[in-house]
């Protein structure tokens, strides 16, 4: 198992890829603090990692939220002595084109998925600095890349999340700890449930292996990351897109 001794955090892990992630980094034999804002979608993936014989805590935490986040750091050390990775997988989406997006779409969309992942790595870094160890995972997307139609605020954060990886990588690389950013192309999480067919359809018809990702093949990519397997892996963005920006 890749990841037997790691205590892992995972943001946004009640649902989708977070949840894929949480139970993929169980599977690998890392012990996972399962972290969302709704304690229904947390005890259903800590479940999940029970029924395979995984270890896992629960903490409801929102990543705006300061004292949420330490009241989990302290829960985590207090139960496994150690943060080996944290997974900023949280965040959320409030679309709209430039001319129409409000002030508050912006600005709760840049505090969750920009100044959320700032919280929750501030939090840990100066765990990991006194392990002299560490691996530090952003959730960015393509977006965040070649930017996207109606996604003004979005773009920024994910574009701003590669930024934090790209310094973090610098700043802390020589205190052994890495940071690298994954950027998911069209998968398929419960957010495609509120789209029409159609849209659906036409983003199938982007991906060159002609379908959707799975959560699993972004959680299979977090999970390589976070092992010695790419102990030489910093400061990189890996695209798992299935090729839809070819």
């Amino acid at each position: 198992m890749r990841l037997k001794g790691k205590v892992s955090i995972i943001t946004g892990a009640g649902q989708g890829i977070g949840q894929a992630t949480a139970v993929k980094f169980a599977q690998e034999g890392a012990k996972v603090a399962v972290c969302d804002i709704n304690e229904a979608t947390i005890q259903e993936t800590v479940a999940k990692i029970a029924e395979l014989g995984g270890e896992s805590a629960g903490f409801v935490i929102d990543v705006t939220d300061k004292q949420s986040i330490a009241r989990m750091v302290e829960g985590v050390m207090a139960k496994w002595g150690r943060i080996d990775t944290l997974v900023n997988n949280a965040g959320i989406v409030q679309d709209a084109q430039f001319r129409k997006m409000t002030d508050d779409q912006f600005d709760r969309v840049v505090d969750v998925n920009l100044k959320g992942v700032y919280n929750c790595t501030k939090a840990v870094v100066d765990i990991m600095l006194e392990q002299n160890s560490g691996c530090i995972l952003n959730a960015s997307s393509i977006v965040g890349i070649y930017g996207n139609f109606g996604q003004t605020n979005y773009a920024a954060t994910k574009f701003g999340v590669i930024g934090m990886v790209k310094t973090w990588a610098r700043e802390l690389g020589r205190k052994g700890i890495r940071a690298n950013a994954i950027c998911p192309g069209f998968i398929h999480t419960p957010i495609l449930a509120s789209m029409p067919d159609k849209v659906v359809k036409m983003m199938e018809d982007r991906v060159p292996l002609g379908r959707l990702g799975q959560p699993e093949e972004i959680a299979n990519t977090y999970a390589w990351l976070a092992s010695d397997e790419a102990s030489y892996i910093n400061g990189a963005v890996i695209e798992v897109s299935g090729g839809a920006t070819i």
